[in-house]
């Protein structure tokens, strides 16, 4: 059960708005499409406003349909509709030829139709890009959805990507997203046999399972929502295998709690590591690097290089190609930090996040 919203829009001449006749002339001719389409329809509002206009008419279902006009040329029809599980699309309509007899009428110089937006779902069909652009997702089930002490979590089903994680409305790993584990830990570039790892976050388990198949000597994750990984090892076993089934094994250990207290505890004892893996927070989408999020990242780096062997590494993800400032304000973040380092850094695509996703790898100068 969910409500569908249909968006069109259709380009003509500003006077045509404008002028008090040929606005009416042109609200006549899209009336006239509407009443061919939609049985009893009722006009509820007409209002100009300034050189603009808006009408808002009742049809069936319960439906409303928006018609405003923009005085510098831009006409938008909108339709609204709550549709049950059983009902068929708002009387079958075909939503393209709608466009094109509206488009014909108005003799429009260009004209749009989006597909529905549904609403209402109990499961979000829509998540974004890095830089906030929109996706819609073929999600067809909420698998698992819970509230942990500090996030909202759901795995839904997509019939493209398999199970998804996704925390507080982002998407963050799916069954079909290996790529994104195996250009974090550079695989094939990176040799962890024997080393000693701390994974920071992680909590959907992949790259702890990752690791593990390249026989290190030893790692720590530190993670704090159990929430996570407890809906991972059920429900997202192709990504974390069975390593999430228990919090310590031969060569790992999962130590549940705030990872800056638990780094502030290895410093003090003087411990030391091959590997850091940083995987928390995607670098912050903003115009300064300033702001709680960016404290959290540089007080994450700084810490993590204090517990680093001297030849050690910091593997991290940053965020989206289509991000460059924020990118380039993590760089900067970088060689600000309390040690001098250097950095490379790699790319891959990511399938659920449906684009090219920059890494890290960041060492003592």
């Amino acid at each position: 059960m969910v409500a569908h919203t249909v968006l069109l829009d259709f380009t003509v001449s500003s006077n045509v708005v404008c002028d008090t006749d040929k606005r009416s002339n042109l609200k006549s001719s899209i009336a006239s499409v509407l009443r061919d389409h939609f049985d009893g329809l009722k006009t509820l509002t007409d209002s100009t406003i300034d050189n603009s206009f808006f009408v808002l008419y009742a049809g069936p279902r319960s439906s409303l349909i928006t018609v405003r006009g923009y005085a510098e040329g831009l006409v938008t029809v909108n339709i609204e509709y709550y549709k049950q599980d059983d009902e068929e699309a708002l009387m079958s309509l075909e939503w393209r030829d709608l466009e094109a007899d509206i488009a014909m009428a108005l003799n429009s110089q260009r004209s749009k139709r989006l597909p529905p937006v549904r609403r209402g779902t109990i499961y979000d069909l829509y998540l974004t890009l890095s830089d906030e652009r929109l996706l819609e997702y073929d999600i067809d089930k909420l698998v698992f959805e819970a509230r942990s002490p500090y996030q909202k979590v759901q795995i839904v089903h997509s019939k493209s990507l398999g199970n998804l994680l996704v925390l507080d409305e982002l998407q963050n790993m799916s069954e079909a997203d290996l790529i994104y584990t195996e250009t974090l830990m550079q695989r094939g570039k990176e040799n962890y046999t024997g080393k000693e790892i701390v994974i920071l976050g992680g909590g959907d388990g992949g790259l702890l399972w990752e690791l593990l198949k390249e026989k290190p000597k030893y790692v720590t994750m530190l993670e704090i929502d159990d929430v996570v990984m407890k809906a991972c090892s059920q429900h997202m076993r192709s990504i974390c295998g069975d390593c999430l089934d228990k919090r310590k094994g031969d060569n790992y250990e999962i130590i549940v709690g705030d990872c800056v207290k638990a780094l502030a505890h290895m410093i003090d004892e003087g411990r030391q590591f091959d590997y850091v893996f940083g995987d928390l927070t995607d670098i912050p989408i903003s115009t300064t690097p300033h702001g709680d999020a960016w404290d959290f990242i540089r007080l994450i780096l700084n810490s993590s290089m204090k517990v680093l062997k001297p030849s050690g590494k910091y593997m991290t993800h940053g965020n989206g190609a289509s991000c460059p400032e924020s990118l380039s304000m993590f760089e900067n973040v970088l060689s600000e930090l309390s040690v001098p380092v250097v950095f490379t850094k790699d790319s891959a695509f990511v399938p659920s996040f449906f684009e090219v996703w920059i890494f890290y790898q960041v060492m003592r100068k």
